[in-house]
C-alpha cells in the first residue's frame, strides 16, 4: 500500500509496480558529456636499415672518382709543354743586314739615273723616337711622326728615310722636282726603284702620309717586334 500525497490516502498498488513508479518519479539524469576522439598522427614507417651492399657501392664509386681525377690531372700535367724562359733579344743598334744591303743598292741604282739621294735617317733609338714625337707637341717644330718610342720600324732597324740632293748640294723634299730632266718626278723614280728592291713606301699609307719613309717589315707587325720577335738576318 502506498500513501497518496494529493489525496492524503493510501492506495493499493501492487508491490511489483512500486519500484517502477518510484523510479518514474525521480528527476531525469543529466546528460553525460563525452570527449571527442583524439586524432593521432599516422605512425611513421619503420626506417630501413642500410644494407652493406649499398654502402659498398657508395664507397666504390667515391674511390673510382678520386682515381679518375688524379689520373686526369697527371695526364694534363704530362701534356703541358715545358715553359722555356726566353732571354730578351739583344738591343737593335743598326739597320738590319738586308735593309742595309738594299739601301746601298737603292743609292747605286738611282745614281745611274742621274738622281742623287741622301739617307736622312735609318736606325732610330727609342729615346730618339720619343724626342721626335715631342716635336710639334710639347716642343717647337713640325709634327713629323705619330708614334712614340718602340712604335716605329726605325726602332728595329727596318726602315730608312731619304731626301733628294741637288748638284749644288741642296737637300730637297720635293715630290715634283725633276733634276735629271726626263719628265718624271725624281722622287717617284726613287720610290719605284725602292719598291722593286722590296721596300714599302710611307706615301701609300692611309691617313698620315710619310713620303720620305721606306721600310721592310718581313711580315712582322710592330706588336710582334715589341714582344721580342726579330726577322732573320737572311730573309727566306
Amino acid at each position: 500500500m502506498l500513501y497518496n500525497k494529493t489525496m492524503s490516502t493510501y492506495t493499493d498498488i501492487p508491490m511489483k509496480l512500486a519500484p517502477a513508479m518510484h523510479h518514474s518519479m525521480r528527476q531525469p539524469a543529466a546528460p553525460v558529456r563525452t570527449r571527442p576522439p583524439v586524432r593521432r598522427a599516422p605512425a611513421m614507417p619503420p626506417r630501413r636499415k642500410k644494407s652493406r651492399f649499398g654502402r659498398f657501392v657508395f664507397y666504390a664509386l667515391a674511390i673510382l672518382l678520386v682515381y679518375l681525377y688524379l689520373d686526369e690531372s697527371q695526364m694534363l700535367e704530362r701534356s703541358l709543354p715545358e715553359v722555356v724562359q726566353l732571354e730578351p733579344p739583344p738591343p737593335v743598334t743598326g739597320l738590319h743586314p738586308h735593309v742595309e744591303q738594299q739601301k746601298r743598292e737603292l743609292i747605286a741604282r738611282t745614281e745611274r739615273l742621274g738622281i742623287k739621294i741622301l739617307i736622312t735617317d735609318g736606325h732610330r733609338s727609342v729615346e730618339e723616337q720619343d724626342a721626335l714625337y715631342r716635336q710639334g707637341r710639347s716642343e717647337e717644330g713640325q709634327i713629323v711622326t705619330h708614334v712614340r718610342g718602340g712604335g716605329s720600324f726605325h726602332n728595329y732597324g727596318l726602315a730608312i728615310d731619304f731626301a733628294l740632293r741637288t748638284p749644288d748640294g741642296q737637300v730637297l723634299w720635293d715630290l715634283e722636282y725633276d733634276g735629271n730632266g726626263n719628265g718624271v718626278s725624281d722622287w717617284m723614280e726613287v720610290v719605284a726603284i725602292a719598291k722593286e728592291l722590296g721596300f714599302s713606301w710611307g706615301g701609300d699609307w692611309e691617313g698620315f702620309k710619310d713620303y720620305p719613309h721606306l721600310q721592310m717589315d718581313f711580315g712582322y707587325s710592330i706588336a710582334e717586334l715589341q714582344r721580342g720577335k726579330r726577322p732573320p738576318d737572311t730573309p727566306q
